[in-house]
């Protein structure tokens, strides 16, 4: 009996919390990227931040993606351009830019010191915002050593500034000629589900906290 009533009281409250959902003004999602956020060689809506927006609409969550991924973009571009972003409201970041770092041979200090700088911006202007860092892998022909060090780029960024980590925003996808074009580098229509996928494992519970913890300061 008390476990069925515990249960209930659990509905209960995600009920409510659902219904305050669609009555709460909608949060900023911005997705800062390069082309894999782009959406690079298919349509926008079939980028993998368009599935998550979907996703979002699906459970009328008070949620609105903006995507500003920029084909060839690279953790300084990322660096130029954010403090024009940062000119609208922004309450979740996910931030996936260094593969191009990787692919000109940029110094690893350099990525790192961007994307700091970048997750410095954000939350100078918006103290509260969320950050979702999204990890990246580097092509297997810069060797096992620089490999390991630019991985380690951003589990050590997510580890120091406490955001969450998405570890490899290509996993299931890179390597696969199925869902990737003929470039090999960037994911088909049907791999961006699957990149969506991987960005929903991490972001959902981010944005579930999110909508329970204003829901409580709501019913207060």
């Amino acid at each position: 009996m008390i476990l069925r009533s515990i249960g209930s009281v659990f509905v209960i409250l995600i009920f409510n919390i659902h219904l305050f959902a669609e009555e709460t003004p909608k949060q900023t999602i911005l997705f800062l990227g390069n082309s894999l956020t782009a959406g690079y060689g298919l349509e926008k809506v079939q980028a993998f931040p368009e599935q998550i927006q979907k996703k979002i609409n699906t459970r009328n969550w008070p949620f609105v993606v903006v995507n500003a991924g920029i084909s060839g973009d690279t953790s300084a571009g990322g660096l130029r351009r954010i403090d024009w972003i940062l000119k609208r409201p922004i309450d979740i970041l996910v931030l996936e830019l260094g593969a191009n770092d990787a692919l000109r041979g940029v110094p690893l200090d350099i990525t790192r010191q961007n994307l700091q700088k970048i997750i410095d911006k954000m939350r100078e202007k918006y103290p509260n915002v969320h950050i979702v860092i999204a990890g990246m892998e580097a092509p297997p022909n810069m060797g096992n050593d620089y490999t390991a060090k630019f991985r380690s780029i951003f589990q050590d960024l997510a580890q120091r500034n406490r955001t969450a980590l998405i570890p490899f925003l290509l996993e299931n996808v890179a390597g696969h000629p199925n869902l990737n074009q003929p470039d090999r580098i960037h994911p088909t229509a049907e791999g961006h589900k699957m990149v969506a996928e991987n960005v929903w494992l991490i972001l959902k519970p981010v944005l579930e906290s999110i909508l329970e913890k204003t829901f409580k300061k709501n019913k207060k």
